[in-house]
This record gives structure tokens, C-alpha cells and sequence, in this order.
């Protein structure tokens, strides 16, 4: 094998043996105890989130296009960026008669309401409030603190990523009718992977637990499924640092230091008898070889397979957690 950069070369995809078919796997039902995974799920849920809540992605939010109404928590809010790229976001609501800000127009940075014409810059006007927004370059988020009742904090916990500037994102957004935290225990029950999704994972471990709260990952060995018997295998570790969120970060093998971050966002206040939660999820993949800089250039075409792909798993990832809230609604979840 050649060597770049002091590093003996290996191609990207591995040639896997025949092995087991779907049904001759290991099962995994034994290990994926659902204490183990309750009490991971507990440990999210409580970790502090400051009422900072995941909208949908940076680029949804664009300079001279029209506002990006989203509804979080029973709230509405709006989204608009002024002419040199600032983010506003405030009430969705006019003050003036309740005209639904997100058909407005934004006209030279201002959000002009359709109904009447009343405008608004971003600042308190004749009632309507702004909310706290931040754009980490990937995702934005607002902080509702009404919603969330936290002690609130100048900005949201974001995932450390790859550079943007070595890097492809791409997000992907879906809708369940569950709450976030059935969402979040799909993610942290990784033993669900190859039994679940066998066109996507095959060869998978759990190859460490969670042992608390200074050391709460869960650490897998698995083969993502490119074609045929064509495989990338990696070790991935999964944490939940907020109690939304769920991040699945490569550590070991190709496209190491990438990341796929799950965030759950209600859309329903938290009494809603029917809940509903927005399922935003950030793969921000990156890679030391040389070849990814064309990867990196052909960005735009990449992203629809790339959330083509995610798409696909959250099919039948939100009937897991739909399921799992329908049950925890009628008391008859086991466990």
C-alpha cells in the first residue's frame, strides 16, 4: 500500500464476508435492557438545555427570502434574516390583529405583515416580543423561556463538530406524533441498528455501556452498508448531552470526527393530548483523505442523497418512537 502523509493508504470500502443473513444474527434483545436504557434516558432528560430549542437548518433561513414560521412548543415563531445576514425571530403572531407572521414578506431586512402592513426590525414593537436566536452556521435555535422554564443561558449547547470549512452538512426534518422524549430513547438503544435497519447496518456492537454520569456513552462497532457486500466499518460512540439532543460521533475508522446530531423539538406544549415533535437532524460528515475536497465541492448535489439517506432511517425510526409514546400513553409500555 502506498503511504500519504506518513500514513499507510487503505481504501474506504471493505469487501464483507458472506456472514449471517438478517435472521441468523446475534440477537441483541438481552443486552439492550431497558433498564439500562431508562436510566440513559433519564440522565438526558435532566441534563440542562438553558430553553434553547433546534428550528430547522441555517440555510432555510435566507437572506431576501420570505420568513420561516415554525411552531415550538405550542408557540409560534417567526424567522427572518436581515440584509447584511442577521437573524431575527420573535412571535409569529401579529400584535396588531393575530395575522400569521409567517406569510408576511421580509422587504429590505424589515418583516412587513400581509394583513395590514405593520412592520417590524427586530426590536419590541407595539407588543411583540423577540426571542433570543442563534445560528451556530449549521442549525438555528430560540430560546424560549416560557416554553422551557429553565434557568435560561446566553447560548445553546452545541455539539463540537469538523470545521466547517472541511466539511459537509446537510440536514434532514420529520415530523412524529410522539414526544421528544421517545425520539431521544430511540437513538440511545443502538442495539436496534442491524436488526432494525439491515439495509443501512450490519456487524453491529456494542462494544461499551454507559457507566454513569462522567462516562455516559455508548461505544459501537458497525458496518455502514454502501452497496452489495460493500462496507465502511467504524466505531461510533453515542452521547446525549442535552435533553433533546442525541449525537452519534465517528471515532475510529472512515470519516472520523463526523457527526450526526438528532435533535427533537415539540411542536405541541407539553399537555397536548396528541404531542407532536420535529425530529432535526445534522449529519456533518468530513474526512482526512485528499479526494474529500470533491465532496466538498460538489456540496449542493450531495445533500439531497445525504438526507435522502436520513430520511429513509427516520421512516421507520418515528414508527419506533411513535409506538413508544402510543404505549407510554396507555400505560401499557413494559418495563
Amino acid at each position: 500500500m502506498t503511504r500519504r502523509n506518513g500514513r499507510r493508504w487503505s481504501p474506504p470500502l471493505r469487501l464483507r464476508g458472506s456472514g449471517p443473513d438478517w435472521a441468523a444474527q446475534e440477537p441483541t434483545w438481552r443486552e439492550a435492557r431497558p433498564a439500562l436504557i431508562a436510566g440513559a434516558l433519564k440522565r438526558a432528560t435532566t441534563r440542562p438545555s438553558g430553553n434553547w430549542y433546534v428550528v430547522g437548518a441555517s440555510r432555510d433561513v435566507r437572506v431576501g427570502a420570505r420568513p420561516y414560521g415554525r411552531t415550538v412548543g405550542g408557540t409560534e415563531i417567526v424567522l427572518w434574516r436581515t440584509e447584511d445576514g442577521g437573524l431575527r425571530a420573535g412571535s409569529g403572531v401579529c400584535p396588531h390583529l393575530g395575522a400569521p407572521l409567517r406569510d408576511s414578506r421580509v422587504v429590505c431586512g424589515t418583516l412587513v405583515c400581509h394583513w395590514h402592513g405593520l412592520a417590524l426590525d427586530g426590536a419590541p414593537f407595539a407588543g411583540w416580543q423577540p426571542f433570543p436566536v442563534h445560528d451556530d452556521g449549521v442549525l438555528v435555535w430560540v430560546r424560549l423561556d416560557e416554553v422551557g422554564g429553565e434557568e435560561p443561558t446566553d447560548r445553546p449547547v452545541v455539539p463540537v463538530r469538523p470545521a466547517r470549512g472541511g466539511a459537509v452538512d446537510a440536514v434532514f426534518t420529520a415530523v412524529g406524533r410522539c414526544e421528544p422524549q421517545d425520539v431521544v430513547a430511540n437513538r440511545l438503544d443502538p442495539w436496534h441498528g442491524s436488526w432494525f435497519h439491515p439495509y443501512s447496518f450490519i456487524d453491529l456492537s456494542v462494544v461499551r455501556e454507559p457507566e454513569g454520569e462522567e462516562d455516559d456513552a455508548f461505544v459501537v462497532d458497525v458496518s455502514f452498508r454502501v452497496a452489495g457486500r460493500l462496507v465502511v466499518p467504524v466505531r461510533a460512540e453515542f452521547t446525549a448531552p442535552g435533553p433533546r439532543t442525541v449525537v452519534m460521533r465517528i471515532t475510529d475508522g472512515e470519516g472520523a470526527s463526523s457527526v450526526v446530531e438528532t435533535h427533537a423539538t415539540p411542536l405541541t406544549a407539553a399537555d397536548h393530548e396528541r404531542p407532536r415533535t420535529a425530529v432535526v437532524e445534522a449529519t456533518v460528515a468530513a474526512s482526512d483523505r485528499p479526494g474529500f475536497a470533491l465532496a466538498r465541492a460538489a456540496a449542493p448535489a450531495l445533500r439531497p442523497l445525504m438526507r435522502r439517506t436520513a430520511g429513509r432511517l427516520w421512516v421507520d425510526d418515528l414508527a419506533y418512537a411513535e409506538r413508544r409514546w402510543a404505549l407510554r400513553s396507555t400505560g401499557r409500555f413494559p418495563g
